[in-house]
């Protein structure tokens, strides 16, 4: 029970960084504004002092944009073969089924950089997105935070070779 658990949890999180990814794509302009924002520090407490750290220039929202679309696809496809990596080693022993976990967990991994580095360090703090009533996405990279890396930490549970 505990490998399906496993698989499944390395799963959930493929799936939900395709949609994310998908939304980012198909609703580019939606989160577009997000990271522009954020970024230009606009919604941020009038008088900082702080605001030096805005940027305005599109081309680097555009960057900052691609660039967290860009990790979100690669921690979406390095979820989806851990996943499958991990459903082919269910009935194996225990040091196949161990091995088989270093993919999924490179995934979950960079799936947790992207909310503490990108989200909560350098949006939430760099770019004082704490500040803002509007464009403050601190609580949504938390929980998402909190989410994949309860799936790491099952992931990393040890394992034990499967009964008859």
């Amino acid at each position: 029970m505990l490998r399906l658990t496993k698989i499944g949890l390395v799963f959930a999180v493929a799936i939900f960084y395709s949609l994310v990814v998908f939304n980012n794509l198909t609703d580019y302009d939606s989160n577009y504004q997000f990271v522009r924002h954020v970024l230009m520090m606009d919604t941020t407490i009038p008088g900082n002092r702080g605001m030096w750290r805005a940027v305005d220039s599109p081309a680097v929202h555009t960057a900052f944009y691609f660039g967290i679309i860009l990790w979100e696809g690669v921690t979406m496809l390095l979820c989806w073969w851990g996943g499958v990596r991990l459903a082919g080693a269910l009935r194996r022993p225990a040091l196949e089924f161990h091995q088989a976990k270093r993919v999924a967990i490179a995934g979950l991994a960079v799936g947790l950089l992207l909310w503490f580095f990108a989200f909560l360090t350098i949006g939430g703090e760099w770019f004082l997105m704490w500040q803002s009533m509007v464009w403050n996405g601190q609580q949504a990279a938390a929980r998402m935070f909190m989410a994949v890396g309860i799936a790491l930490l099952v992931v990393m549970q040890p394992d034990s070779d499967p009964q008859p």
